[in-house]
């Protein structure tokens, strides 16, 4: 444990990641801290090198993010906040080279599927790297002008890359959710805003589950925001469910609601209980 732990957040990437700029635009006070995977990422904040972890949970076009579902649950943290990231994808090569000589293009699998008008239209082969700005690192390392890397402005400002052609992206509304996870959960005051409780369960082994397991959200008018099934394991019969849902567990409507959950699943896990991002509440970009 480092005594300035409490001044860090840590992310998976490396610096010049989306993660990273999720952790600066959130926590600007505080210091990102790079980790390799997910599951160091958590255990930084486990083991005190860090305070909290900016863990991204979906993005608008391309989905969830694989494995985090699976791994949130046994991260032994608590989600306690929310953040709402735009993603502005840029297409980096090295210094001195052009547009035209690009050939192939590296970056993390959800980069280049939120990139795909822009590959098509100059024909460049893609190929999937760990994270963006590992992509980035790579181009900046490596001595072939006709590769290039999807990242952010921060990587090519990391890694001293030539800005072949800005805001690449599909849509101009490319967003990612992250959830900001610490050792210790919170308890938000509804009375202040929205509340939003995340939370994973299994249903029991009967006709109608999970119809009968979601009925009290519908009869009590509890919100559900998310909810998304995934499998276990191999044998494609045991799945696990991930929920979020407006309110707090001691709202009379959302108690009764867990109550009912709870007696058609054979488990029910809160994962955190926190303020909702001001985001929610934001209208539409392009309203009429």
């Amino acid at each position: 444990m480092t005594e300035n732990f409490r001044m860090k957040i840590a992310f998976q990437g490396l610096p010049g990641a989306y993660s990273n700029m999720a952790c600066l635009a959130a926590y600007p006070d505080m210091m990102p801290f790079a980790c390799p995977t997910f599951e160091d990422t958590f255990s930084a904040v486990t083991e005190r090198r860090a305070a909290l972890a900016m863990i991204p949970i979906e993005n608008s076009i391309a989905g969830r993010v694989a494995d985090i579902h699976h791994l949130l649950p046994q991260s032994g943290l608590h989600i306690v906040a929310e953040h709402f990231q735009g993603v502005n994808h840029h297409l980096l090569g090295q210094r001195g080279t052009t547009l035209e000589r690009i050939t192939e293009v590296h970056s993390h699998i959800h980069a280049l599927a939120q990139c795909r008008t822009v590959i098509r239209e100059l024909g460049l082969e893609a190929r999937v790297a760990a994270d963006t700005a590992g992509a980035a690192a790579e181009i900046a390392a490596g001595q072939d002008p006709g590769r290039a890397a999807i990242a952010s402005l921060l990587a090519a400002k990391i890694y001293d890359l030539e800005v072949l052609r800005e805001k690449i992206e599909d849509s101009s509304h490319n967003t990612t959710r992250f959830v900001i996870m610490a050792e210790e959960p919170v308890d938000p005051d509804p009375n202040v805003g929205p509340v939003i409780t995340t939370f994973v369960f299994k249903v029991r082994n009967i006709p109608a589950a999970l119809y009968k397991a979601l009925g009290g959200f519908a009869t009590n008018g509890i919100n559900m925001l998310k909810l998304e099934s995934y499998l276990l394991d191999t044998s494609f019969k045991s799945a696990q469910f991930y929920a979020d849902v407006e309110g707090h567990p001691d709202d009379t409507a959302l108690r009764l609601a867990l109550e009912e959950l709870g007696f058609f699943s054979r488990t029910v896990n809160i994962l955190g209980v926190y303020a909702a991002d001001t985001y929610r509440s934001r209208p539409p970009s392009n309203a009429a």
